[in-house]
């Protein structure tokens, strides 16, 4: 028998039970699909939080108050001051002190909430990536002035104003107070508290003066000269620090100082492997797909011990018999594999709980390598009990 008439042989005992081979095809479809989609959906979580860390500049450093040492430890503008010395920190390009709260916000007899108030100095910025779509930011003129003026973001500015440039030189009330919009924020695409549609960042001596109250600062965002020197800066900052807080215990500071880059870094390799736990649980679920091919299979070869029996009194080799049956198998295993690709591809375009799947292409191409295996593997069992048996007594099999 050739190859061309193995695989006749195989596909007329594939469709001769077609409902059967359809439901065991099933198992291998649901496990690929699986595997595929949760890949996928590791992978957008880990990506779309790279982003929003990639987002706040791999040379920035954010310091915030911490619950170790001192409890009279606090952030304040002085401290902020002491940062920017060229001495004892030249590796620093920028220092923005900032305060957060929420609030509302009301226009044209329309009103929001505000996630973020941010009260903060020009260089906040550039520092957090946080660029204009629309108008332009406020100055250094106006953190001395007190002015009242705002940039708010574009969702907020939306459901102020219908669209987010129509907002540019209108008046919005936040709080208690008028301000004056002078830019849009651009939707950096985010969810959550840090999502800059619903934030909204005015100079700090305004935002003190008539939102916030003049307590501690709630952070101090410091931007490094280069990537390269974010390490150099922050030892000069921490240094710094520790001498303005008198902070002899190094092991219990009263502050933190977030490096976004080793964030970053961290965070990338928790993606990894948080994608691969969720392909290896999803893995199973082909594993148990293989058992189900050894199951029918197994099956098969009872049912067809008679026609097995002719073959071999006929003269057909014992490498024809296993050839047929592991044909077979792989049929099954590869069929549920192509359509469990698709299945994945097709469900990867939904997002799920808030992320976007971004499909692996090595998940796909090693879903359908591991169908192609479990077929051989799972099969073969079931291909050798076929090619053992003996004609006389396949023959008497009832």
């Amino acid at each position: 028998m050739n190859l061309l008439d193995t695989f006749r042989a195989a596909w007329q005992g594939v469709t001769a039970n077609l409902m059967r081979s359809v439901l065991t095809t099933l198992g291998i479809l649901i496990g690929v699909a699986a595997v595929i989609v949760l890949v996928a959906v590791g992978n957008g979580s880990a990506k779309a939080v790279a982003g929003q860390i990639a987002s706040l500049g791999t040379n920035t450093l954010t310091v915030t108050a911490g619950r170790g040492g001192s409890s009279s430890f606090a952030l304040t503008t002085d401290l902020a001051r002491q940062l920017t010395d060229e001495n004892l920190a030249p590796d620093v390009a920028s220092v923005s002190p900032t305060i957060s709260t929420s609030s509302t916000a009301a226009a044209d007899q329309k009103s929001t909430t505000i996630q973020q108030v941010i009260g903060t100095y020009p260089s906040y910025f550039k520092a957090s990536n946080s660029p204009v779509s629309a108008g332009t930011y406020f100055t250094n003129q106006d953190v001395l002035d007190n002015a009242k003026v705002v940039v708010l973001g574009s969702a907020i500015a939306e459901d102020l104003f219908g669209t987010a440039n129509a907002a540019v030189g209108e008046t919005v009330m936040i709080g208690a107070t008028n301000f004056s919009v002078v830019g849009i924020l651009k939707d950096q695409g985010t969810t959550g508290p840090g999502n800059s549609g619903s934030t909204a960042v005015a100079p700090l001596t305004t935002v003190q003066a008539s939102i916030a109250g003049y307590g501690a600062l709630s952070s101090i965002i410091v931007e490094a000269r280069t990537a390269d020197t974010v390490d150099a800066a922050q030892a000069q900052i921490e240094t710094i620090l520790n001498n303005a807080g008198h902070v002899t215990d190094t092991a219990n500071l009263p502050y933190n100082v977030q490096n976004a880059s080793a964030l970053l870094e961290t965070q990338e390799e928790s993606g990894r492997t948080f994608t691969i736990l969720l392909g290896v649980v999803a893995g199973i679920s082909l594993l148990v797909g293989g058992l189900g091919i050894t199951n029918i299979m197994l099956v098969t070869v009872t049912e067809r011990t008679r026609e097995i029996g002719v073959r071999k009194a006929l003269g057909a080799p014992r490498r024809s018999i296993l050839g047929q049956f592991l044909v077979e198998s792989s049929l099954l295993s590869l069929a549920g594999g192509v359509l469990g690709v698709i299945t994945g591809l097709v469900v990867s375009q939904i997002k799920i709980i808030d992320i976007q799947p971004v499909v692996v292409p090595a998940s796909v191409a090693g879903a359908l390598v591991v169908c192609l295996l479990i077929g051989v593997f799972f099969g073969s069992f079931p291909a050798n009990r076929a090619a053992g048996l003996r004609p006389v007594e396949a023959l008497r099999h009832e």
